[in-house]
């Protein structure tokens, strides 16, 4: 379960992952995109959120962006940070792209060998109250059990390319792919969103 709150964010979450974006090598320099889904991710720790975004465009690919939200800052990971933000029932939060964030990649990989899916979503309204949220894109594990464990403790040093960002572990690699389309072979995120069905989003492969 994700926990959502009615807040108010300073600067807004598409300030900061826009600019961010054009700074990529994945970047296909189109404009006219904009959010065509986005799940949540349930940390098991309950100390990092981690939202994903797919933004699509009428004349090129979707684009997979996973960023995490932190209450204070990742140790060595000042490279992939995009920047922080204030929100109004958390306080500073540092947004950092998920592929450095090994609490992500963990959470990737425990989802693949699972066969598990995108968190619910509860939001809290500022009276107390609670309801339900529903997501506007939905993923899968693949459920394969021989996929690897990733200790989230443990820091990771991606590489961005044109399409996809590869992610080297310990006897593994974890291929983010960042524009939606030709993804190697292997045990996989799948997401669902409107504009495709059970795409791959995240591979992993031993």
């Amino acid at each position: 379960m994700a926990l959502l709150h009615d807040a108010t964010i300073s600067p807004r979450k598409d300030e900061i992952v826009g600019p961010w974006l054009r700074t990529r090598p994945w970047w296909d320099g189109l404009t006219d995109r904009g959010p065509v889904g986005t799940f949540r991710l349930d940390d098991p720790a309950g100390e990092v959120g981690i939202e994903c975004f797919l933004f699509g465009s009428a004349t090129g690919s979707t684009l997979f962006v996973p960023v995490t939200y932190r209450g204070a800052p990742l140790a060595a990971a000042q490279a992939h940070l995009l920047g922080t933000m204030e929100h109004s029932a958390l306080g500073t939060r540092y947004v950092y792209d998920a592929c450095a964030d090994p609490v992500f990649v963990a959470t990737v990989l425990d989802t693949i060998r699972s066969g598990g899916r995108q968190a619910d979503l509860l939001l809290r309204r500022a009276d107390g109250t609670e309801v339900v949220r529903e997501p506007t894109a939905t993923v899968r594990g693949a459920g394969v059990a021989t996929v690897p464990v990733h200790d989230p403790a443990t820091g990771l040093n991606p590489v961005d390319g044109t399409d996809r960002t590869t992610v080297p572990g310990s006897g593994w690699t974890l291929t983010v792919m960042r524009r939606l389309g030709d993804a190697p072979q292997g045990p996989a995120l799948l997401g669902t969103f409107d504009g495709g069905a059970d795409l791959p989003l995240a591979v992993v492969r031993a």
